[in-house]
């Protein structure tokens, strides 16, 4: 079975008339009826009877119509997913991004990259940094944002920027007041943890080695969950600057005496080709 032989049985079927398919088909009516023929032939039976008004559909015809239809229909469906594939309508950029990376500036290139090729698509995927090493190695990312230290041998690191991490806490806490934050104010306040924080172990060594202890008051590996606590008034949270929310309910402050800073790369695979456009995006969350 071919498909000029179901296209022309359908334009039969809409115009009942073998000369006007034919017509509509850009095709000449003795092709046409030649592949009606070849058609029924494959199917066992006859599917018009001709008659002077035209042709109308045999039994063999009516219950092949709709079946018929809908190959012809997923037929073009496909060609089109084909053609949005290369022109990247339907093939996002699917980005890994770290469950402590801040969105702020991620979002803000994706959206510029947008502007520059509206046809493509990103799909932006947040998890931990093995699970995002283990998708970038198995091809489920094209680009993975973290501040995970990795092998150059594996990956291809590309330099994005450095931040530094600020406390953050609600407009009407205590600290709110404050020009910066001493790490004996961290000890004697209530701290909003976070569990996968990359600067967590430096932050609470250098505090014990000055001899200060944190005291966590809540846990807890979301970001978000943490910033509407700090928001309520429940305690401080240590962020990088990019995670912190333009947000008139909060405040952040510097740490005094305590340089803690992070940087932060794309990763690609280096056994996986790189597309073109993940190229665009890195160099714009580069950007200042």
């Amino acid at each position: 079975m071919e498909m000029n032989q179901i296209r022309y049985f359908l334009a039969v079927c809409e115009h009942r008339n073998f000369t006007h398919a034919a017509s509509a088909s850009n095709v000449s009516q003795p092709s046409l009826t030649t592949a009606i023929k070849k058609l029924e032939d494959e199917l066992g039976g006859a599917l018009f009877v001709r008659d002077r008004a035209g042709c109308r559909l045999t039994a063999l015809g009516k219950l092949m119509q709709p079946r018929l239809r809908k190959v012809c229909d997923e037929t073009r469906e496909a060609k089109a997913e084909a053609v949005r594939h290369m022109r990247l309508e339907r093939v996002p950029i699917s980005v890994g991004v770290g469950e402590t990376i801040g969105h702020n500036r991620i979002s803000a290139a994706m959206e510029r990259i947008r502007a520059q090729l509206p046809q493509a698509e990103i799909e932006l995927i947040v998890a931990s940094a093995s699970a995002l090493l283990a998708g970038l190695r198995d091809g489920e990312f094209d680009v993975v944002i973290t501040a995970e230290k990795v092998s150059e041998d594996l990956y291809r690191i590309d330099p994005l920027y450095s931040e530094d991490y600020k406390v953050v806490v609600a407009n009407a806490h205590p600290l709110s007041k404050l020009s910066a934050v001493s790490l004996s104010d961290l000890s004697n306040t209530d701290m909003l943890d976070r569990l996968n924080c990359e600067m967590r172990d430096v932050l609470h060594g250098t505090c014990a080695e000055h001899g200060h202890e944190l005291y966590a008051a809540y846990r807890s590996n979301r970001v978000d969950w943490l910033i509407e606590l700090a928001r309520r008034g429940s305690g401080a949270v240590v962020l990088p600057v990019t995670a912190i929310p333009a947000d008139k309910g909060l405040v952040s402050i510097p740490i005094e005496g305590l340089e803690v800073s992070r940087k932060v790369a794309a990763l690609r695979y280096r056994h996986q080709t790189s597309r073109p456009e993940t190229s665009d995006l890195i160099r714009e969350i580069a950007r200042t």
